[in-house]
């Protein structure tokens, strides 16, 4: 049982390309999301200062005890610079005034100070900044910057009663510091251009389980948002991060399993379509390479021959080992089994892992060729298992 209130949901919710994942259709986006989720983060606050009348209906339409986080507007922190001298201090009243109505009904979290993605030298107003920051509202900062990773940065945090933001992104670490009472965290993904362009696998979402219940044995609340809002990787993901923590409830578990048939029916279209078209163009390598991904099928090729073992071959079924995992192809059941983790991961996708596609590799190619057409054409029939 968690003592802390843990709050996840995410950053921003009203996004076109959600209908089909995640909502039925363009209407009620809000609605929907606030019955399955407890907390979002307004994104809109940043890009200009938000009206009282728009926080207002917000404070009206919310569920009682949903709670809004918000972002500060950008004119304080990425044009002004946090410098007092150009009037930051009534841009702060300002935005305060307006997410006032939130926090009367006792719906607003904490307010997030998203920093400009540049060094500290650049900014040195910060603590006449945080000196301006009022003790009755709660208050993140966000660095952009590893420059800011200091001690002197985290104590001067601590003095005011500001929470250090912890983020899961490609050019900062993942430091779990604690600097007040409460944690705010925001899961950005791992990708390219943009960052949040990422769904996160489960695996990933599991090494936050244990930094999660580090921090909450020092703050009394948490708030998470995931900000990989493409594609409705967000909800999914914040829906797998409640079950990993084991407070998801009925409700949010029924959301996740559609979620889950969704991405996995989506992904298993994705590798149907990229294996015909190899099987209509290439050899046995493009085929593999089209199961596997090019760097699993690089990594195929890497491992020695001398590593692949058949174990037993009949005119209906080849048992291998490759390396020290087994192997399993019955083609009259029609099912591909095999026990590493990779393939845990994958195999509900229809991808092969590094050992399969080796194995492949190391069969007679009119073998392998003649396997990989009957899976790939028969794809939808062919089971992808687990070997237990």
């Amino acid at each position: 049982m968690w003592l802390t209130r843990i709050f996840i949901g995410t950053s921003g919710w009203n996004y076109d390309d959600w209908v089909g994942p995640f909502y039925t259709s363009e209407k009620w986006m809000f609605t929907t999301y606030s019955q399955l989720f407890d907390t979002t983060e307004i994104n809109s606050s940043f890009y200009s200062m938000p009206s009282r009348t728009f926080m207002e209906r917000l404070a009206r339409y919310a569920p009682r005890n949903f709670i809004f986080s918000a972002k500060i507007v950008k004119t304080i922190t990425h044009k002004k610079l946090l410098n007092p001298k150009l009037g930051v201090e009534k841009d702060l009243e300002t935005f305060l005034s307006a997410v006032k109505p939130l926090k009367y009904v006792g719906k607003l979290g904490a307010l997030l100070v998203q920093m400009p993605p540049r060094g500290r030298k650049d900014i040195p107003y910060f603590e006449d900044f945080l000196a301006l920051l009022p003790s009755e509202y709660k208050f993140a900062v966000e660095f952009r910057d590893e420059s800011w990773l200091q001690e002197d940065i985290f104590k001067l945090l601590e003095k005011y009663g500001v929470a250090y933001t912890i983020v899961d992104e490609p050019l900062l670490p993942p430091i779990t510091r604690v600097t007040c009472n409460f944690s705010y965290i925001r899961w950005h993904g791992r990708g390219q251009r943009p960052w949040y362009y990422y769904h996160y696998t489960l695996d990933e979402l599991k090494k936050w389980v244990p930094r999660i219940q580090e921090i909450v044995e020092k703050a009394n609340t948490v708030y998470g948002y995931f900000n990989n809002h493409f594609r409705g990787y967000a909800p999914h993901n914040a829906l797998q991060m409640l079950q990993l923590l084991g407070i998801i409830n009925r409700k949010q578990r029924e959301a996740l399993r559609k979620l889950d048939e969704y991405f996995t029916r989506g992904e298993r279209e994705r590798t149907r379509e990229r294996v015909l078209r190899a099987v209509a163009s290439g050899g046995i390598e493009e085929v593999l390479q089209a199961f596997a991904g090019k760097k699993r099928f690089e990594r195929a090729q890497e491992i020695p021959d001398t590593e692949v073992r058949i174990v037993k071959q009949t005119p209906t079924k080849i048992e291998a080992q490759v390396k020290n995992y087994r192997v399993v192809i019955d083609l009259e059941e029609k099912i591909l089994a095999h026990d590493c983790a990779d393939w845990e991961k994958i195999h509900e996708g229809k991808r092969l892992c590094k050992h399969i596609a080796k194995l492949f590799l190391k069969l007679p190619p009119r073998v392998s060729s003649k396997l990989l057409e009957d899976i790939a054409l028969n794809l939808e029939e062919w089971s992808f298992e687990p070997l237990k």
